[in-house]
């Protein structure tokens, strides 16, 4: 399974975006579909999963009430909606597909499989 990640930009602070993680050379529903994001000179970070069933999502405090992970198996991609953007959310945000089934396993890097190669939002004050 091969993921794209876009939708990235810049957007000034109470804006929104929406970034989508788009899935080839397989089917997308049965992984679970998780974002991460890396600011400069920080670690990558957790910031909300769906799990493969398509049912449950997770979120990170940081980002809970403001960002919402939904999925269209149909086109084999999962999305990231963000709104009320604040200028710490700038990073790289990937998306990474795991096939683990445990709901709270998705908030850790090491359960995914395959990974994208980021797509870059920057929030300005």
């Amino acid at each position: 399974v091969q993921l794209q990640a876009s939708g990235g930009g810049l957007v000034q602070a109470g804006g929104s975006l929406r970034l989508s993680c788009a899935a080839s050379g397989g089917p997308f529903r049965g992984y679970g579909v998780g974002w991460f994001r890396q600011a400069p000179g920080k670690e990558r970070e957790f910031v909300g999963a769906i799990h493969r069933s398509g049912g449950s999502t997770i979120y990170a405090d940081s980002v809970k009430g403001r960002f919402t992970i939904y999925r269209d198996n149909a086109k084999n991609t999962v999305y990231l909606q963000t709104n009320n953007l604040r200028p710490e959310d700038t990073a790289v945000y990937y998306c990474a597909a795991s096939s683990s089934i445990i709901y709270s396993s998705l908030q850790i890097p090491s359960q995914y499989t395959y990974w994208g190669q980021g797509t870059l939002v920057t929030v300005s004050s």
